[in-house]
């Protein structure tokens, strides 16, 4: 099955195949000019221009296909005209491979106190040096297209659970608007694309509404927004148990911020083919390391003398070549190197769970595989096994 959600020249061409399905489970190509990104997949965060404690080459490694930069935080620093100006964000942080950017918005939006939202857009105060600025769906096209991002997001609001009907509603329906005012910013640009994004909280029919709207714009790909802001995996779920579906299935779906291990793996289980999250590499600076069999929290002093890898099964740098006791020492010293290898071991194990999931859905027995994923983290991190 395939279907091209940009034609044009070949090399310039934005287009989405999908390969295989096991149940709602979705094995698929993203192609690029910048390369192929195969799903599901997960995108390491790289908010300012870094994935933090990684060299880029070692993100690549993991098998990382993609990263996402920040809009909000890199139009504050260094601004998104210098980046421009010095030949683009991927020769900016020395990363050929593809970009999304996000819009901003839920950055903005998280700013209590420090913004002012109008129909125009947003006035909002730095949270670096209390500069003001005034972002619209119009300004984050332009930043994001200075930027050279590969996919773009547009841009949104994303309003904090729990909120009224009416809020939800209301907040949605702006967002459709600015969702149609990014698409005629953006114009055609061949060979980069926008993604649209699905708002309207935890209700099934405002999420219809949402979606009807965004297909009648047209994008090259949907986002399900507005989850992961505090509702809960339970109430996560049971959206994602619908509103995938409401969305083209010859287009990319792309569930933002999430998330925890478990999270990857119902969201794929629904029909999420993209995810991103700042956790494995969070979690790695504060000594959470994440295994087939649940996480391990480095500092606990049970792993002083430990001479065992974080995982016996894991061919990660870190794995291959340090046991848990110079981990759990580098750790306590806060050593930089502690940061290094923690989130390389996460970024490796996010990575090699979505080749997994790839790899269990081309045979169709992704139900096997997500069998087998809970059942190893009921045993837990036994000390001795």
């Amino acid at each position: 099955m395939v279907f091209f959600a940009h034609v044009g020249p070949m090399k310039q061409q934005f287009s989405f195949q999908l390969d295989a399905i096991s149940g709602k489970a979705r094995r698929g190509t993203i192609s690029t000019p910048r390369g192929e990104i195969r799903t599901p997949a997960f995108m390491p965060v790289g908010t300012a221009a870094t994935v933090k404690a990684m060299m880029p080459g070692s993100v690549r490694e993991t098998g990382a296909d993609i990263l996402l930069g920040n809009t909000y935080h890199l139009m504050l620093r260094p601004t998104a005209e210098r980046i421009d100006r010095l030949g683009g964000l991927h020769k900016f942080m020395n990363w050929e491979r593809p970009i999304l950017t996000d819009s901003g918005g839920f950055q903005v939006m998280s700013l209590s106190g420090l913004r002012q939202m109008s129909e125009d857009g947003v006035t909002f105060k730095s949270h670096i040096d209390g500069s003001k600025h005034h972002l619209t769906p119009e300004r984050s096209m332009q930043i994001q297209k200075l930027l050279g991002s590969d996919i773009v997001m547009c841009f949104d609001e994303c309003p904090a659970l729990p909120a009224s009907h009416t809020q939800i509603a209301s907040s949605m329906r702006m967002s459709m608007r600015w969702a149609e005012r990014s698409r005629s910013a953006f114009g055609d640009r061949p060979g980069h694309a926008l993604f649209g994004i699905q708002q309207g909280g935890l209700d099934q029919e405002l999420r219809a509404e949402s979606a009807e709207k965004l297909c009648k714009i047209g994008f090259q790909g949907y986002a399900v927004g507005g989850l992961a802001v505090g509702e809960g995996q339970k109430a996560m779920f049971e959206v994602l148990n619908f509103a995938p579906d409401q969305l083209p299935e010859n287009k990319p779906r792309y569930l933002m911020g999430v998330g925890k291990p478990d999270d990857i793996v119902g969201a794929v289980a629904r029909g999420i083919d993209m995810m991103d999250c700042v956790l494995p590499s969070r979690s790695g600076r504060t000594g959470q390391v994440f295994t087939r069999r649940g996480v391990v929290n480095i500092k606990n002093a049970r792993h002083q003398d430990d001479p065992r890898p974080l995982d016996d099964t894991c061919n990660c740098p870190t794995c291959s070549n340090y046991s848990r006791a110079y981990l759990h020492h580098v750790f306590r010293s806060q050593e930089i190197i502690s940061s290094m290898l923690l989130t390389w071991h996460n970024l490796h194990y996010f990575q090699d769970l979505m080749q997994g999931m790839r790899d269990a859905i081309e045979v169709n027995s992704f139900a096997n595989f997500e069998a087998r994923f809970h059942s190893q983290r009921k045993i837990g991190d036994i000390e001795k096994l």
